[in-house]
Formats: C-alpha cells, structure tokens, sequence
C-alpha cells in the first residue's frame, strides 16, 4: 500500500520537532476505542512491551496474536520483517503479507492519518480497522475486556483493582511525567537547560520510588499492579540503554537503586510474562540503531554485562 502525499514527518525520527527551548513534547496517540461486549468493538478470539506483559499476564495469546517489527526504525518507520529480512527475530503483518512498514496500516486505518505510526498497534481483523495505539489504553483493555471469555484463574488477575485506582491513577501520573517519558525527554532534549529540566525531575521521581518500594515487591498494596508494570518497562532499559544513550547517568540502576532493583528483577526472573516480554538484543539495536538523532554511529553499546543481573 502507497500513499501519495509525503508522510515521512510522521515515520522519520530524524525530522522530529522539538520546542522552540529545545525541549521534547510526545504528541498524544490518536486511536482511541475500546472493546466491549456491546460496541463496535467485541472481545472475540481469533503491539509495544507493556501491552505484551499484559498479554502474557492474561493469558490471551490465543485470543491476540501478535505481528513484531524489527527494532530498525528508520525513514520509513518500524519495518515488518519482508522490508527487514536482516532481522530474523520479527515476523510479517499477520493479516496484510503485502504491507512492508507498520505506517501502512495506519493509512489503511485511515489514509489521512496525520500522527506519528507508533507501536503498540491494537488491530481489529474483522473491520480492519486500529482500535487503540496508546499502550495504557491497551492493558486495561487486556485487564478486563476478555475475562468472560478466560480460565477463571486468569479472569482473577486485575492489575487496575477498584480499591486502589485512585492510587495507582495517581502515581501513573508523575511517573509517565517524569520517568516513562522523562527519559526521551533527557535523551532528545537539543539544549543544555532542556535536558537539565528533564534529567533531574527524573532522578528525583526515582529517588521517590525507591522509598516507596523499601521493604516492598510493589508499588500498591501488596500486589502487581498496572503501575509496577509501567515502571518496570523503564527500568529493564535503564541501565542498557538510558544510562548511556539518553544521557541519565547520574546513577544507574544496579548500584543506586536497590530496591527497584530487587522489585525489577524479582519481576523479571519470577514471572515469565516479563522475562519473556522483554528482547535485550531488540531494545538495544532498536535505540542505538534507529535514534540517529542522539547517535549518528549507530555503533550498539555491549554493556552493561550482563544486562539484567541475578536474583
């Protein structure tokens, strides 16, 4: 599928905007539907790293399937695997064999999509049509959408639980601020005073969560939540990845943070939803490969060694 006007703003990273101050402002996602049972959307059986978790969490392989690009984002945006055969860890769009970079299905979705073509990608197979892009948006899907449809045992996990919405819904908050998003906005800031603006809210917000989690394996109560499952999507890459790339280097993660240390690697050897989610080799070469803009190289870190250690 081709599109006749010029869409590379919307694919190529390395013709991303920032602010008039050198700062870096995420542009919302723009598909933003749900499922459930009476909508246009129905939970039937028949996208980015906590979407995948959640997944996995769920038990809803056989009801999601699930097409991976390759890590090498470039003018094009994220490639599938016939544009990117190099990479043998990624796969062909499930539904579409033909299309070659996931910009395609945006425009088919909508051909005067005007946002950038992000992962993750909630598709809907009988409209053809994405329901959702935005990643949080998504796991609550997942948490409660398909649960008339699962093992009781997997219909009991709730990682929004009523009880501590709001409590969760807070942290979410200052987390995506200053973490989740707080990381880009170091790594892509264009002026000194921009990244300076971001990389130090970010150490304070993590100097926070490792008080929170003293004595802790979570974030809320004394269970997993959606809140530990978006801060650990950024914590597994801050030491391969963030550290170095994006200039967060005041203290790493595995010598300054002991407690969401032991929080992440808890979750990551002990529960393969993590384990299984998360692609070293992918997360590294997508960043130190595709993000010209902060390494112009593309030479890949090695290190750390090992990348996540032992329990």
């Amino acid at each position: 599928m081709t599109s006749a006007r010029d869409v590379s703003s919307q694919s190529d990273i390395g013709k991303m905007k920032t602010d008039s101050d050198g700062s870096f402002k995420r542009a919302p996602s723009s598909f933003r539907n749900f499922i459930n049972d009476d909508g246009k959307f129905p939970p039937e059986k028949a996208w980015a790293t906590r979407a995948l978790i959640t997944r996995k969490l769920k038990g809803l392989e056989d009801f999601i399937p699930v097409s991976v690009v390759t890590p090498h984002m470039a003018a094009q945006g994220w490639p599938f695997k016939n544009a990117d055969p190099s990479w043998e860890d990624a796969d062909d769009d499930i539904l579409h064999p033909n299309f070659q970079h996931l910009k395609d299905l945006y425009l088919l979705a909508d051909p005067n999509y005007g946002g950038r073509f992000t992962v993750p990608v909630l598709w809907d197979k009988k409209l053809d049509t994405i329901v959702n892009n935005e990643s949080s948006e998504i796991i609550r899907i997942f948490n409660t959408a398909f649960n008339q449809l699962l093992p009781a045992d997997k219909a009991a996990i709730d990682i929004y639980p009523e009880a501590h919405r709001q409590e969760i819904d807070s942290i979410n908050e200052w987390v995506y601020d200053t973490v989740n998003n707080g990381v880009y906005k170091s790594g892509f800031a264009q002026s000194q005073s921009a990244y300076e603006n971001a990389v130090y809210p970010l150490f304070k917000s993590l100097d926070r969560l490792e008080e929170m989690l003293k004595g802790k394996d979570y974030l809320v109560g004394n269970t997993l939540t959606e809140a530990d499952i978006r801060l650990f999507v950024t914590t597994i890459r801050f030491d391969p990845v963030y550290v170095g790339h994006f200039k967060c280097n005041l203290r790493d993660i595995r010598h300054g943070y002991p407690n969401i240390h032991l929080s992440m690697r808890k979750l990551y050897w002990k529960n393969d939803a993590f384990k299984s989610s998360t692609k070293f080799d992918h997360i590294k070469e997508h960043y130190y490969w595709s993000q010209t803009l902060v390494n112009p190289s593309r030479v890949v870190a090695v290190g750390p060694v090992p990348h996540i250690e032992p329990l």
